[in-house]
């Protein structure tokens, strides 16, 4: 987010990435497509959308860049002036619709997975390396000493009769919170209502690898996203594939390992950090690609499944009806992969 790093670093190839041109014979449907690319966040976003039969949308790009901005102003741990600098600075600004609504999301997947995804482990982010401070020398004592006051339950939003704010109660001065594992999904959908709100039906919006997606494709089907193969170091969206997957009306985001990690001492530490223990999680599970109603709980699942790991993670989705994933394990040459019956996979070329 404006400057922010996702914690998911999918970034997604999409098979029907860019309609630049419209070709002589291409259908009406076609012809109504457009395409809309641009930086925001720290990255980049991607959008294709049907021209509604409304004239809503002449300053789509604005008002992009303003939804964008509004976020930022929010939920960036980046950017200085935002509501979450605030906070983690010890500061108590008062807390505007969007922080509240993301918040109580990631309290709702924070109660459903027993704290095993928690915004509030940003001071072990930091430690680590992985959050808005430069890695320190981490010691299990330090650990420690962090853990006795991580855990949202510990967090709570309050309402101010006098001033008529909503404001964040820390049980403990020294909280703070990181939404980087929730906040790209969360985006996603912010904008897509807006969408909506245009009259736009048909749309693919992706912001740094998030995806969320509704009606059909220039084509007339559902859309198609490829899913990178989990390599260490597989920086170069479409490279090399591992899935193909068609979609409509809901959101998709991937977590992984491969492209957010350092080596210290000949051992790999990755950017996923278990709350519970403190420390970043080594299991076998390289990818954990999550299809869910929005793209907020998509990202949010993802990341929780990269802390769990592949056999608890094969046991939280049995019965879930809302939710799909695709599951990438095993070692980085010899990968397998285990899917639930409802993600639909297109055969690779």
């Amino acid at each position: 987010m404006g400057n922010i790093i996702t914690h998911k670093w999918l970034y997604v190839a999409i098979a029907v990435l860019a309609i630049i041109t419209i070709t002589t014979g291409c259908s009406n449907r076609a012809a109504k497509y457009r395409t809309l690319d641009g930086f925001a966040q720290g990255g980049t976003f991607h959008l294709v959308y049907e021209l509604p039969d409304s004239n809503r949308i002449a300053n789509l790009p604005d008002s992009l860049t303003l939804y964008f901005l509004q976020i930022d102003k929010s939920l960036s741990g980046y950017d200085s002036s935002s509501i979450v600098s605030q906070i983690n600075r010890g500061e108590n600004p008062a807390l505007d619709s969007l922080f509240i609504e993301c918040f109580n999301k990631s309290k709702e997947v924070y109660e459903a997975t027993k704290g095993a995804f928690d915004i509030s482990a940003a001071p072990l982010f930091d430690i680590w390396g992985f959050g808005f401070k430069g890695k320190e020398t981490v010691t299990g004592a330090k650990i420690d000493s962090i853990r006795q006051f991580v855990g949202m339950d510990k967090l709570s939003i309050v309402y101010d009769t006098v001033s008529k704010a909503h404001y964040l109660q820390k049980a403990d001065p020294r909280m703070k919170v990181n939404f980087n594992a929730i906040a790209q999904g969360y985006t996603c959908d912010y904008i897509c209502r807006k969408l909506e709100e245009m009259g736009i039906s048909n749309y693919l919006l992706e912001v740094g690898g998030e995806i969320m997606c509704k009606g059909v494709n220039a084509k007339g089907n559902e859309w198609n996203i490829a899913i990178d193969k989990p390599l260490d170091g597989n920086f170069i969206p479409g490279e090399d594939v591992q899935a193909i997957i068609e979609l409509s009306g809901r959101g998709l985001v991937t977590s992984g390992n491969y492209r957010k990690f350092y080596i210290e001492d000949g051992e790999k530490f990755s950017h996923t950090i278990n709350p519970e223990t403190g420390y970043p999680v080594k299991h076998n599970l390289l990818s954990a690609t999550v299809i869910a109603p929005t793209a907020t709980m998509a990202d949010a699942y993802a990341t929780f499944f990269m802390v769990i790991g592949l056999e608890k993670a094969k046991e939280f989705l049995e019965g879930k009806d809302n939710m799909d994933a695709l599951l990438v394990y095993g070692e980085q040459e010899q990968m397998k992969v285990f899917s639930t019956a409802g993600v639909k996979q297109k055969k690779l070329q």
